[in-house]
Formats: C-alpha cells, sequence, structure tokens
C-alpha cells in the first residue's frame, strides 16, 4: 500500500483559486502604475565623459604586461624553430655546428674519451634543462595540487561507485577547480620544455656528428667485457644514442628533484619565521 505524501497534489479547485487570485491582482496593477506615473520621473543620471572616471560597477580588465607578451612570442618562436629543426636537416646541423664550436674545445678531449665527452655533455644540458624547468614551475602550488589531488580523488570516485548523485554534485565544483589548476601547472611546466627544446634538439644532433666524425678506432668502447661500436644500430637508434639518453634522463631527475626540495625548504623557512620571531622575543 503506497504511502501518503506529505504534501498533496494540487487539484482543480486549487487552479480554480489561483487564476482567481491572480485576476484580482491584475486589477490592482492599474492603481500601482497610475501612482508611479504620478511620481516624479527622476533624472537619468549624466553620461560619464571620455576622460572621466568610470562607475564604481564597471572595472575595466587589467592591461597586459609588455613582459607577458614578449613572453609569449619566445615561447611560441622557440617551439616552431624546435619543429623546423625536427624536419629539416640542414638547419638542425647548421646550430648543432655552432654549439659544437662551443662545446668541443672543452668537452672533446680529442675524441679519445667518448664516454667521458657524453656524460660531461648530458650533465650540462640537464643543468641547463632543470634551471629553465625550475624557473618556470611553482612548486609550492605543484604541491598543493597533488595534495588536492590525493584528497578529492578517492571521494569523487568513492561518490560515483555509490551511485549518490548529491555527492557527485557536491565534489563537481571542486574538480573543476582541481582541473583548473591541474591545467595551470601543466603549462608553467610545459614553458621549460619549449625553452630548451632547441638545445636539446641541437646538443643531440651535435653528439651524432660528433662521433661520425671520429676515426674508426675512436668510435669502439668496452661496454659490458666487449667492444662495440657506438655507431651500430640498436633497433630504430643507434647505440650512441641510448647510451647518451641514459646519461641524461637519470640526470634530469636528480636535478629536478633537487631544485624541487631547495624551492620547498625555502617557503617552509619562510612560513616559520614569522612564528619563531615572537618566541624569541617574549622569551
Amino acid at each position: 500500500m503506497a504511502s501518503r505524501p506529505d504534501r498533496p497534489l494540487p487539484s482543480a479547485k486549487d487552479d480554480e483559486e489561483e487564476e482567481a487570485g491572480e485576476e484580482e491582482e491584475d486589477e490592482e496593477e492599474p492603481e500601482e502604475e497610475t501612482e508611479e506615473e504620478e511620481a516624479p520621473t527622476k533624472a537619468a543620471p549624466p553620461a560619464p565623459s571620455p576622460g572621466g572616471p568610470r562607475p564604481p560597477g564597471r572595472t575595466l580588465p587589467p592591461p597586459v604586461s609588455p613582459w607577458k607578451s614578449l613572453e609569449r612570442f619566445l615561447l611560441i618562436f622557440m617551439g616552431f624553430m624546435g619543429i623546423y629543426m625536427l624536419f629539416d636537416t640542414s638547419a638542425r646541423n647548421a646550430v648543432a655546428a655552432d654549439i659544437g664550436s662551443l662545446l668541443s674545445p672543452v668537452l672533446g678531449f680529442g675524441g679519445k674519451h667518448v664516454l667521458l665527452t657524453m656524460f660531461l655533455t648530458g650533465v650540462l644540458q640537464m643543468a641547463i634543462t632543470a634551471v629553465a624547468y625550475h624557473f618556470t614551475t611553482d612548486w609550492v602550488e605543484t604541491a598543493r595540487v597533488q595534495k588536492h589531488n590525493q584528497a578529492i580523488r578517492p571521494l569523487y570516485s568513492q561518490a560515483i561507485r555509490s551511485g549518490k548523485k548529491d555527492r557527485v554534485e557536491a565534489l563537481k565544483p571542486h574538480m573543476n577547480e582541481l582541473q583548473m589548476r591541474q591545467t595551470k601547472v601543466t603549462f608553467s611546466q610545459m614553458k621549460g620544455m619549449v625553452v630548451t627544446w632547441v638545445l636539446i634538439i641541437a646538443i643531440y644532433t651535435w653528439m651524432g656528428l660528433f662521433i661520425s666524425s671520429l676515426p674508426v678506432p675512436d668510435q669502439y668502447v668496452n661496454m659490458f667485457g666487449s667492444h662495440v661500436s657506438l655507431l651500430a644500430p640498436l633497433g630504430p637508434v643507434p647505440l650512441w644514442f641510448l647510451v647518451f639518453s641514459l646519461y641524461t634522463l637519470p640526470l634530469n631527475l636528480l636535478f629536478r628533484r633537487y631544485l624541487k626540495h631547495v624551492a620547498l625548504s625555502r617557503h617552509l623557512q619562510t612560513l616559520e619565521a614569522p612564528v619563531a620571531a615572537p618566541a624569541e622575543g617574549t622569551a
């Protein structure tokens, strides 16, 4: 047996009463209009002059900083430059030759220590990349977004699995805010990659040209108890490409984690400094 609803459904009699009430309100409306017509009309506020102050309710968006425009132009230019170098061999080799004229006298060692040259070149490349990545990344905001993600994602997944629509709707604003913050953090991290993209392509190209220009005996290195050529193909890439990547990838992670630790440690010190100062004064 169905339970009786708390609020009864509207009947035809109720509809007639509502229509009668609306008609009475319509009859009273003309009197209000006449009173409004008898009231003295207020003069419209004068339009603001072009050079005068604007109304307090309307604010103009902040002007675009010239540095922001320059930054956007440089990022777009570097991005297109990297794409152009990927598909144009002559441009890629020309930029690599210019960089090699600086690296060969310092890190070339006359071609006698190829593995050491690859290691030191990888250290230099990853140090520059990590510094650029560090200055374009807000580590504090990145850590906050990660904590927010770890707190919201499990709750949202649990609400979806349980089928509680009110719970899902309550968490949707938090998910939208989290996605916006994640997009902002990812975009700032992409800036560092775009800035160093041309450098990475040029150094990899120079490393291949440098090894190819060596005499054949110097192209061979002792690895895992065997004498192998760095130009020997290993799948779609030569052996030197794999060895150089094994140098650069761990160094990149190492430098980034160190700079992240330094940035977060400094931020923690700034948070603790105002709390420690009153304690010393009272002591």
